[in-house]
């Protein structure tokens, strides 16, 4: 049976859907009662690696339910109440997000944590191959668009939509090493020298830090949902997990990671949208940021460096995180066999990236 198929509580994993059923009608009877949660289904939408997200619906309504990984689970990582408060306080902003209902802070309900949002028309585009569908303009169209929602973003002042206390952005930069430092501690299934090597250099080099902003922590066009062919073409940024306030540059240089991945481990990348033709390269990327109010300092002698090894880090641990799950029989679907061939050669980009 696919991940696309309808399937009762029993058979789909990390969502019981009488007890969800039962929780969100009492949550919001407005939405869901009587016969009709009892006829609910749901189907686990393929291609996370983290969190976990299902569509459910009672035949004529449908949400979206997010909870954590089944499994190893960092403390510090899959924070629900996290992704559901800035959702709801970017609403109205020019940053497209979805509609939030209800927040489950319970881990009785469903064994964690979760979350229910709204379903958003549009796709998550991942892939070269599903770019080439749109073509080179509209390609270009919407990498254009997912840069000027990310200087959007960046430009959205904290303390005017009541995020003033999401995050402690002073030394921002210095605890981030330090975290993804402890990540890996808490992760690493074997020797990983360059990662040391990496930490050690980035501890001893933090930048100063610029006025902060909101991060979402794991930008990239497939945490986009996007419906191509219209003028403004991003409808929806999803996957806020990582959300915090802090430098908005560790945004844009994890997203030219994202980007360079294809290069960088071949067919171990998990996407290879940034390959299509049309798709801006980074120097691009980066002037197209700038003119869209992004920061300065990312344009035409500003040094990436230190944020280009940080983000090169960041994403080694996370895919060092889901070895280690996918390790214990602990990960949900199918495409994990590889993803630890990629934390080496990610190691040893950032370090060259941040000594360079």
């Amino acid at each position: 049976m696919s991940a696309n198929d309808d399937l009762r509580h029993d058979e789909l994993p990390g969502l019981d859907l009488d007890a969800f059923a039962r929780w969100y009608a009492a949550e919001r009877p407005d939405q869901l009662s009587g016969d009709r949660a009892e006829a609910l289904t749901g189907r686990l939408i393929a291609g996370g690696k983290s969190n976990l997200t299902y569509e459910v619906t009672d035949g004529s309504n449908w949400w979206i339910v997010r909870r954590p990984p089944l499994g190893h689970v960092q403390a510090t990582a899959h924070d629900m109440g996290r992704e559901h408060t800035v959702m709801t306080a970017l609403a109205g902003t020019g940053v497209p997000v979805p509609t939030t209902y209800a927040h489950c802070a319970d881990p009785s309900v469903l064994g964690a944590p979760f979350y229910v949002m709204e379903r958003v028309a549009g796709t998550p585009y991942r892939t070269a191959a599903e770019l080439g569908e749109i073509g080179p303009e509209r390609t270009a169209h919407l990498a254009s668009a997912m840069i000027e929602v990310l200087a959007t973003l960046h430009a959205v002042d904290p303390a005017e939509v009541g995020l003033s206390e999401f995050g402690r952005p002073e030394g921002f930069l210095a605890r981030q090493v330090r975290r993804w430092g402890k990540q890996l501690a808490g992760s690493a299934t074997r020797d990983l020298p360059d990662a040391d090597r990496l930490l050690a250099h980035l501890a001893g080099n933090v930048p100063p830090e610029g006025p902060p902003g909101i991060v979402h922590g794991d930008y990239r066009l497939d945490n986009l949902l996007s419906v191509a062919e219209d003028d403004q073409p991003v409808k929806a940024v999803v996957d806020w997990e990582m959300a915090t306030l802090g430098d908005p540059l560790t945004d844009l240089a994890l997203l030219l990671v994202y980007d360079n991945l294809p290069r960088l481990i071949g067919g171990l990348s998990l996407a290879d949208a940034s390959t299509a033709p049309g798709y801006p390269s980074a120097d691009e990327q980066l002037a197209a940021y700038v003119a869209a109010g992004g920061r300065e300092s990312a344009g035409a002698g500003g040094d990436m460096g230190f944020h280009l090894g940080l983000a090169h880090l960041k994403l080694a641990v996370i895919l060092e995180g889901i070895h280690h799950r996918h390790l214990e029989g602990q990960t949900v679907g199918g495409g994990f066999d590889a993803i630890g061939d990629a934390v080496e050669p990610l190691l040893a980009a950032g370090l060259a990236a941040a000594t360079s």
